[in-house]
């Protein structure tokens, strides 16, 4: 009886050289749309109730204001200008401060890791969070300003003399301008500290304790009187408030922007791509 030695079994099916081949190509997804980006930042600055009570105070402080003017203002200042001036106040206020919540929510919430994993490129998430920002803004604005008008309207016919429209459209134009730039002297600072309280109490330092400094240094220095509407910001938009700015004026409130704002933006912004997110 004859016997045959059984061939040996390979432990591995594998061709030769199988394990050096390359592994198979992950499928490449098209990058999320930047109005879908957009839309879903703007959700988000609605979401939270500090948010929403934020953006709920424009309209409450627009006709609390109003309520103001026609309640205590003589009737001689029954004005559209003192409606609009009246109003803006909050304005000047409340918009920064929407602005700075609506960056350093990823950072005080958390859900920045969640964010810039949807979307890796930190420039589209931060670049759709400023059109957002500017978006709400300038509605807000036009909200406030129709309540300006409306109070303008009811406080005339109470004290029962003729409406004074005495802002043109061009001026109107203006304060937006001035709004909106306050607006982004928030979202700068939100992208440079990344910290809502900090960025919070640097914007009312820098609007409110350094406007007083340079006014009282101005006041005090002739060389710094002259040279203050080239590098003080806060004191270069006020030629946007006394009617339409001369060619001088624009350059200094572009220097100005360029050193408190534009600056400090770019740092902040390549600070947020750099940075590590927890």
């Amino acid at each position: 009886m004859s016997t045959t030695t059984p061939t040996p079994v390979p432990t591995s099916t594998s061709a030769p050289g199988a394990h050096d081949a390359p592994s198979a190509a992950r499928p490449a997804y098209p990058p999320i749309p930047f109005a879908r980006v957009v839309s879903v930042e703007l959700r988000k600055m609605f979401d939270t109730r500090s948010g929403l009570w934020l953006l709920a105070s424009i309209g409450f402080l627009s006709l609390l204001a109003t309520a103001a003017v026609i309640a205590f203002a003589p009737d001689s200042e029954l004005t559209y200008e003192t409606f609009a001036s009246a109003v803006g106040i909050p304005m000047s206020v409340v918009l920064p401060v929407i602005a700075i919540l609506s960056v350093t929510s990823e950072w005080s919430q958390r859900t920045g890791l969640a964010t810039f994993t949807f979307v890796p490129q930190r420039g589209r998430v931060i670049s759709a969070k400023l059109v957002c920002a500017v978006a709400v803004g300038v509605v807000s604005i036009a909200v406030a300003a129709a309540v300006g008008a409306l109070g303008n309207l009811v406080g005339s016919a109470i004290a029962g003399v003729d409406a004074t429209w005495d802002v043109s459209v061009t001026e109107l134009g203006l304060i937006v301008l001035a709004n909106v730039l306050g607006l982004l002297v928030g979202f700068m600072l939100g992208v440079l500290l990344r910290s809502s309280p900090a960025a919070i109490v640097a914007y009312f330092v820098y609007g409110f304790v350094l406007a007083g400094l340079t006014a009282l240094l101005a006041a005090s220095q002739p060389w710094f009187a002259d040279l203050q509407p080239w590098v003080d910001f806060n004191f270069s938009q006020t030629s946007l408030y006394d009617g339409v700015p001369s060619a001088e004026q624009w350059a200094q409130l572009g220097t100005s922007g360029l050193l408190w704002l534009v600056l400090p933006l770019a740092v902040g912004l390549r600070m947020v791509v750099r940075s590590e997110v927890k």
